[in-house]
């Protein structure tokens, strides 16, 4: 099988990024984005998915988050969507529901190549260790984008903000540990690509 890795960078005047994922890892990471709850939640996210992510970012935190997130977000996304490649094999979807104490949280994904991300979610808290809490919606809605994936997101349940941000990311993690996995040597689609 032939390795699904892919690198990705993007320098703007904001943020200076570089991503490196490996779909056939076994969950290693080393992320530095200057957002400490970001990082641990794709810390998270490399664990649980198996994928390893190699992600660092340089960015504008002295006006504020939104710019590293939605930014981080993109160029996950595009090394994940060119580690892929053409798709054949893979299961395309994948889901979770997972708790983290009281908060529960699923994640439905489709890898067929149409970005759109539905959200569901409400936090109390408005930041957590420099991640504005309105900023993980926007992190899903890139990450959507340029991976070219249908992502529904919601809390079902949930109290603590952390738990419940955090559970987003595992079960998007598991989600994407299903979708990325090679089962056959077919296409899932009727038109033949994906």
């Amino acid at each position: 099988m032939t390795q699904r890795i892919a690198s990705h960078s993007r320098k703007t005047a904001e943020t200076d990024i570089s991503a490196t994922v490996n779909l056939d890892g076994s969950g290693t990471s080393a992320i530095e984005t200057g957002v400490v709850f970001l990082d641990h939640m794709l810390t998270n996210f490399s664990r649980h998915s198996g994928i390893d992510v190699q992600l660092r970012c340089s960015g504008d935190l002295e006006v504020d988050d939104h710019h590293t997130v939605e930014d981080v977000a993109l160029v996950l996304g595009k090394a994940i969507v060119d580690a892929l490649g053409d798709k054949k094999g893979i299961g395309r979807y994948g889901w979770a529901i997972i708790p983290m104490d009281e908060a529960l949280a699923q994640c439905s994904i489709d890898l067929g190549g149409r970005s759109y991300c539905v959200f569901r979610a409400e936090f109390q808290r408005p930041v957590i260790q420099g991640l504005s809490t309105e900023m993980v919606e926007h992190f899903f809605v890139s990450l959507s984008r340029t991976m070219n994936a249908n992502l529904h997101l919601a809390v079902l349940e949930g109290r603590n903000t952390h738990h419940m941000i955090e559970a987003l990311f595992k079960s998007l993690a598991y989600a994407m540990k299903q979708a990325v996995k090679v089962e056959s040597t077919e296409i899932k689609s009727t038109k033949g690509a994906i």
